[in-house]
C-alpha cells in the first residue's frame, strides 16, 4: 500500500550549490498525491511535483520546474523517501534548493525513519521493465532491463583518463568502481545512504565559475585531489561509485512508481538519468495504450456516466486508464469517422475541433475532481481556460490520451493542468480552472 510520513520531519542546512541556509518540512501528504515541494518563500507558494516530466536538465545536479518555481539538488532526500517506500508527501521549502547536510542521503533517512510511515489504503503503483530500456550518450550508458520481482541496481564507474590527465593516483581513489545492490530499507541505510557528494579537484575552479559549489566545503563534499579526499577519508573504497547509485535512485525517483527492473549504469550522471525516467514513462504509457499495464484504477464507460452529467453525442471519453488519488487521471477517447461532428467540420478532410479537445480534457478534469466525496452532488463548472495550444491534427483512426494533473484542489475552486497526445505526440494543451457548484 502507499505510505506518507507518520508526523512531520524538519532539516536545516546550507544548499550546496547555492550556499543559502535553507530550511525545509517533510509533512504527510493524501495517498495518490506523490511528493511535492511546496516553494514557501514565493508568492502564492507554487507546488512543483516530483515527476518525470518536470525534470530539468541543470550541471551537476537534480532540477524539478513548474512553470516559474524550481527546486534543485533534491536527489538525496527523494532517494531516501524512495528507499523507505514513501510515497506521498508535502515538503514545504524556503528556497530553491534542498540542503545538502553532510553530502549524502544519510541525515534525511535517519530522520524519516525515525519518525516512520502509515499506510494508506490505496495500492502502490508498480512497473515491470518487460523488454530492454537503453539510453546513452558518448561513452555513459544506463540499461534497464526485465527485474526479478524487485528492483536491483550495479553502477561502473570508470575515470581513467580524468585520473591519468590530472596525476591522481588510481590506487587511492579507484578510478575503476564497480557496485551493486538490491534496494531494500536496509541495504540503502547500509551502503548506499552514507555515500558522499564528490567533485575531482580540478574541477572546482571551472564549477566556482559557474556559479555552482558556493556552499560546498570538505567536510560535506568529497574533493578528491591527486591522493584521494582533502581533509577528508573516504567512507568505503569504492564510495565514489555508492554516491553515483544514490544519485540514480533519487532521479529515478520521480517515475513515481515501485520498479521491477535491473539497472545496468556506466559512466552516468543526472543527465543521462533524467534521459532515462523518460524513456521509462514513455514505455510505461505506450503499455498502458495498449492495455498491456494492468491497473486497480481505472474507470469503464458505467462508472463515468456515474460521475459525469454528459451524455451521448457529448460525452468525450471512452475510459479512464488511471487514476493516481486526486492528483492525475488518464483517459482514452477512440476517434473513428462516425463522430456526429465530422458531418459538418470539415466532412471532406475530417479533423477533430480542438475545442472539443478541450471540453475531453474538461471532463476527464471533472472525472478527477468529482471523485472527491466532499464533492458528491456537484458539478465542475468550467469557468477559465488559459495557455492554450493546439499542436496537431487529429483525424479518425487516432486513438486520443488525454491526461490532467491538479495544480490545486480546493473546496469550491479546481485548477488543473491538461494535455492530449497520439501515439506519444502532443497535440493539445491546456490549463483550466473550474467552479465546483451544487447540482
Amino acid at each position: 500500500m502507499q505510505r506518507t510520513v507518520r508526523e512531520p520531519v524538519e532539516y536545516a542546512g546550507v544548499g550546496l550549490h547555492s550556499g543559502k541556509e535553507i530550511r525545509i518540512t517533510v509533512r504527510p501528504a493524501e495517498a495518490g498525491t506523490g511528493v511535492s515541494f511546496v516553494r514557501t518563500d514565493l508568492e502564492d507558494q507554487p507546488v512543483v511535483r516530483a515527476h518525470g516530466a518536470n525534470m530539468k536538465a541543470r550541471q551537476r545536479r537534480t532540477c524539478i520546474q513548474d512553470g516559474r518555481a524550481e527546486v534543485y539538488t533534491c536527489e538525496h532526500l527523494l532517494a531516501a523517501l524512495y528507499a523507505l517506500g514513501i510515497d506521498n508527501a508535502i515538503v514545504e521549502i524556503d528556497g530553491e534548493e534542498v540542503p545538502g547536510l553532510d553530502g549524502s542521503a544519510v541525515q534525511f533517512f535517519e530522520g524519516l525513519q525515525t519518525t516512520g510511515a502509515v499506510d494508506s489504503r490505496m495500492p502502490r503503483p508498480l512497473y515491470a521493465v518487460k523488454q530492454p530500456i537503453y539510453v546513452r550518450d558518448g561513452a555513459a550508458s544506463i540499461v534497464a532491463l526485465p527485474g526479478t520481482g524487485k528492483l536491483t541496481i550495479e553502477y561502473h564507474l570508470d575515470y581513467p583518463a580524468e585520473v591519468e590527465a590530472n596525476g591522481h593516483n588510481g590506487q587511492v581513489i579507484g578510478a575503476k568502481q564497480i557496485v551493486a545492490f538490491e534496494m531494500t530499507p536496509d541495504s540503502f541505510a547500509r551502503d548506499i545512504a552514507p555515500a558522499r557528494t564528490f567533485v575531482f579537484q580540478h574541477e572546482v575552479e571551472a564549477l566556482r565559475a559557474a556559479g555552482l559549489g558556493k556552499g560546498a566545503n570538505n567536510q560535506n563534499t568529497l574533493v578528491v585531489g591527486p591522493d584521494g579526499p582533502q581533509e577528508n577519508t573516504l567512507r568505503w573504497e569504492d564510495e565514489l561509485a555508492r554516491h553515483k547509485i544514490l544519485d540514480l535512485i533519487g532521479d529515478i525517483a520521480n517515475v513515481g512508481v515501485d520498479l521491477d527492473a535491473h539497472i545496468i549504469a556506466t559512466r552516468s550522471g543526472h543527465g543521462l538519468n533524467m534521459a532515462l525516467v523518460q524513456r521509462i514513462l514513455e514505455e510505461r504509457e505506450r503499455e498502458q495504450e495498449q492495455g498491456d499495464v494492468p491497473t486497480d484504477t481505472g474507470l469503464d464507460i458505467r462508472d463515468i456516466l456515474k460521475l459525469l452529467p454528459h451524455r451521448y453525442p457529448f460525452l468525450l471519453i471512452d475510459r479512464v486508464i488511471e487514476l493516481d488519488g486526486f492528483q492525475k487521471a488518464v483517459a482514452i477517447k477512440n476517434v473513428t469517422i462516425n463522430e456526429p461532428f465530422f458531418q459538418g467540420h470539415w466532412p471532406e478532410q475530417p479533423i477533430m475541433p480542438g475545442v472539443l479537445q478541450l471540453e475531453a480534457m474538461a471532463q476527464l478534469a471533472g472525472v478527477l475532481l468529482l471523485r472527491k466525496l466532499e464533492n458528491t452532488g456537484k458539478l465542475a463548472v468550467l469557468w477559465s481556460i488559459d495557455k492554450v495550444k493546439l499542436r496537431g491534427a487529429v483525424v479518425p483512426g487516432d486513438q486520443l490520451r488525454i491526461e490532467v494533473e491538479t495544480i490545486r484542489a480546493r473546496p469550491q475552486v479546481g485548477h488543473v493542468r491538461a494535455r492530449c497526445k497520439v501515439a506519444g505526440k502532443l497535440v493539445a494543451e491546456a490549463e483550466l480552472k473550474f467552479t465546483l457548484v451544487d447540482a
